[in-house]
């Protein structure tokens, strides 16, 4: 049996029928491979017609960004260009990724087949899910472009079209593929956990921020690719229904993101931690490990509760959820769909007695560790005291050491990223290095050292320790780390040297501008 036999036993049924009404000839497999042929023609034609009535949508994002460099917190990097794609949607808004378009100075657009670029701005930008909106001014670039609308995720292994620029390429770029999976993974730009989709489509750089379409509508927007070298033609997405969130963001300029609930839990799939905290054999839940005051959850959630459902969601001990019939996903996603101000309702078991209580949906935290995440489109904070350089310790500067950061940035540094933030610890301060002085004499080998006490009162955050040595009265003040380790300079040589120190090392201010706004 050849492979169109198959097909051609399927087709023979359903038209000889039909066929025996109007002909007295055989119904041959020639025939039956011809109304294959005929059919598959008109099939690729619907495509064709599809993906024309898509790519005057696409247009290629032009971006010169400069990121501040946070080594010498006061300059800025050498300028880069790049580039991205996007898609034009409802209100002359151009859908596109916040990677495209992260710390830029200036963005051109362009549309397909028009060797024009047309000076664009971003409206609204979010990080954490990789998502930005950008728009041209002036109404006329809209005019012959057709907003796409926003589908539904599709379905397991149905076919999606991808669009977009890659390799900086000017000619419309339309690759395939399957949707593999939907599940959440970490993205790439933000670090942060959220629902993505998985295709086998290729996709390089520059097809960031273009469309994954399917009926001609967007179901998702390309965001990063396999890397590592561990997978080929693996790509991600975010799906709609984190568009649908952002867009909704958007609605009132006002960034808010996505809510976080403020505890943290762990798997709990072992029988024995079941019986432990008192679980039926039949029952499942995830076992909160840490609970962050001034959270949403604080003053109700304890540690050694039970989570058991989420928004009406049962949760796993593996910490899923099932959506439907085809997306069992971290139970994370029922409290990213939600908008800040929402209610959300918790089940879980205390004791082995069983609860529920609303938490409502609140701005997420900076951070709830004592390293921040990486953050962009901002002016580092930094302070220079008696010649000493110091920052605020966050993911900005441990990458800072360049791609292997993981391995090159001081091991101190990097430990930091494991430790919860509290009330009276929302922060580490480093004094990155030692501008050589006489007010430092002694010190000029200090680098990335971490304090933890201003003349014996513990550092709570950045702003508390400019606070403390603007305000100082001591003659002294002395820093000093958590292994006792001190460095002592001299409050009134610190205030006269100033001056000197900034002109001699180039220097526009002593401090970040706007540190001590409010305070």
């Amino acid at each position: 049996m050849t492979f169109a036999e198959p097909a051609v036993a399927a087709v023979r049924k359903i038209l000889s029928p039909m066929l025996r009404k109007t002909s007295h000839l055989p119904l041959s497999s020639i025939s039956i491979t011809l109304f294959l042929l005929i059919f598959s023609g008109s099939s690729q034609a619907q495509i064709s017609d599809q993906i024309r009535a898509v790519e005057n949508s696409i247009v290629k994002i032009y971006t010169t960004s400069a990121a501040p460099d946070y080594f010498t917190p006061w300059r800025l990097l050498t300028p880069s260009q790049s580039s991205g794609s996007g898609s034009v949607i409802s209100g002359n808004r151009i859908l596109t990724n916040a990677h495209v378009v992260a710390n830029a100075s200036y963005v051109q657009v362009q549309k397909h087949n028009d060797p024009n670029r047309y000076t664009a701005r971003v409206m609204f930008v979010s990080h954490s899910s990789d998502l930005a909106l950008v728009t041209v001014d002036d109404p006329a670039f809209f005019a012959d472009l057709e907003a796409l609308a926003i589908g539904d995720l599709p379905n397991p292994h149905q076919e999606v079209f991808v669009f977009g620029y890659p390799i900086g390429g000017r000619t419309l770029s339309i690759t395939k593929g399957i949707l593999s999976r939907v599940e959440q993974q970490i993205y790439a730009h933000s670090g942060d956990f959220l629902l993505a989709g998985q295709i086998d489509a290729a996709i390089n750089p520059g097809n960031s921020g273009g469309p994954v379409i399917v009926d001609e509508q967007i179901v998702g927007v390309v965001m990063q690719a396999n890397s590592g070298g561990r997978a080929e033609n693996l790509g991600y997405f975010v799906p709609p229904d984190i568009i649908r969130h952002v867009l909704t963001d958007a609605e009132d300029g006002v960034y808010d993101g996505f809510p976080d609930l403020g505890f943290r839990t762990q798997d709990m799939e072992s029988p024995a931690a079941k019986r432990a905290y008192g679980l039926a054999e039949d029952q499942s839940g995830v076992l909160v490990i840490k609970v962050f005051d001034d959270s949403p959850a604080s003053g109700i959630l304890q540690e050694n509760d039970v989570v058991l459902k989420i928004a009406g969601f049962d949760v796993a001990g593996d910490s899923t959820i099932r959506v439907n019939d085809s997306l069992q996903t971290n139970y994370k996603y029922a409290i990213d769909l939600r908008q800040i101000g929402d209610d959300i309702e918790i089940e879980f078991a205390r004791n082995g007695e069983i609860l529920t209580r609303d938490l409502m949906a609140q701005k997420r935290q900076a951070s709830y560790s004592l390293v921040k995440q990486e953050a962009f489109d901002e002016i580092p904070e930094y302070y220079v005291y008696g010649g000493v350089l110091f920052v605020p310790l966050n993911m900005n500067l441990i990458m800072r050491w360049g791609p292997d950061w993981n391995r090159t940035a001081p091991v101190n540094l990097l430990a930091a990223r494991s430790e919860w933030s509290s009330p009276n610890k929302r922060e580490l301060v480093v004094a990155l290095q030692v501008l050589a002085a006489d007010v430092n004499l002694g010190y000029h080998d200090l680098r990335n050292w971490v304090v933890d006490t201003v003349n014996g009162v513990p550092v709570q955050d950045f702003k508390h320790f400019t606070r403390m040595l603007r305000d100082n009265a001591k003659p002294h003040v002395v820093f000093r780390n958590s292994n006792g380790f001190q460095v002592v300079v001299d409050h009134n040589e610190a205030l006269a040297s100033e001056a000197s120190i900034l002109a001699q090392y180039r220097i526009p201010s002593a401090w970040s501008e706007g540190l001590f706004e409010g305070l």
